[in-house]
Parts: C-alpha cells; sequence; structure tokens
C-alpha cells in the first residue's frame, strides 16, 4: 500500500507518482531519478532513506526475532512490526512454490486441507509439537515451527514469511 506509507511520511503528494513505478523500481530509485521528476530536494531525501529503511526490513526482522528468543521485551518488537506492516512489502514466491503449495493442499492422514498453524481436533490452535502430537495428528514442518533453534533459514526477499516466523515467535 504505497499511499498510505506516502501518507505517514507526509508525502502523499507524490502518490501519482510512485503509481507508475513496479515495486522494482521503487525500491531502486535514486536521488537523481526523483529530481528529474520535480521532486523537491527535501522530499527526495527523505523518501531516499525512507527506501533505505525499506531494504533493511529483513535484517531488522532478524534482529527482532533474536530479541524476543532472548526472552526482552515485547512492547519493542511488537511496535517494530506495527510500523513494518504499514510499509509497502512485495508478496514472495519461490522458484519451487508448486511442490510446498501441494504438500499443504491436502492433509493426508486426515483429508483435510492443511493448516499453517495446525489446529487440533476441536479446532483450537495448537503448540507446533506437543498439542498436535498430542492429539495424535501429523506434524508440519513449517518455519517457525522448529523451535528456538529459529528453524530452517527462510529465503533472501521473503519478508512476509519473515514478519509471519517474528509474529509466530
Amino acid at each position: 500500500d504505497v499511499p498510505a506509507w506516502l501518507k505517514s511520511l507526509r508525502l502523499h503528494k507524490y502518490a501519482a507518482l510512485f503509481s507508475q513505478m513496479t515495486y522494482e523500481e521503487m525500491m531502486a530509485l535514486t536521488e537523481c531519478q526523483l529530481e528529474a521528476q520535480n521532486v523537491t530536494k527535501g522530499a527526495r531525501h527523505k523518501i531516499v532513506i525512507s527506501i533505505q529503511k525499506l531494504k533493511e526490513r529483513q535484517n531488522l526482522l532478524k534482529s527482532l526475532e533474536g530479541d524476543i528468543l532472548e526472552g526482552g521485551n515485547l512492547r519493542v518488537p511488537l511496535q517494530e512490526l506495527h510500523q513494518m506492516i504499514l510499509t509497502p512489502i512485495k508478496a514472495y514466491s519461490s522458484q519451487n512454490s508448486s511442490t510446498e503449495e501441494h504438500s499443504r493442499e491436502v492433509d493426508s492422514h486426515h483429508g483435510h486441507p492443511s493448516s499453517l498453524l495446525g489446529s487440533d481436533r476441536d479446532g483450537q490452535g495448537s503448540d507446533c509439537k506437543d498439542s498436535a502430537a498430542a492429539a495424535g495428528m501429523q506434524q508440519h514442518h513449517l518455519p517457525g515451527c522448529e523451535g528456538e533453534s529459529g528453524g530452517a533459514p527462510l529465503p533472501e526477499g521473503d519478508l512476509p514469511g519473515q514478519f509471519t516466523r517474528v509474529m509466530g515467535k
């Protein structure tokens, strides 16, 4: 939601300029390109700094995940996540998503669509390992459910996955 992001930066008058760009073009913007579009010097600087912050989100999420796992206060990570959800986030699709999607389509053990979070028979959420195992359910090995080790690293650029993983912690 680029217009809302620009409004939060008080740069909403440039929304029309951004509406003509792809996400990748926006992320690659330079001050020179903005100057050519008659963007004021102060706004150019603010836009470039804001785009740099967008590029640093994945590292920030990794840091937040570490802070949470160390048992730190949740107030700051939640504030950071709240601010981040207001920024433009590109949907992530991996090259090999077809096999992942197929494995989630049908839970062969129960014949139900698989849940990303897992659920017990009463429809209540479960702790990925203990409750699901106690309910006799097939365990799903998904990012963020592997415990405190952090699990398998997510691919670079999977901002939605990293965000979801931090929320899960």
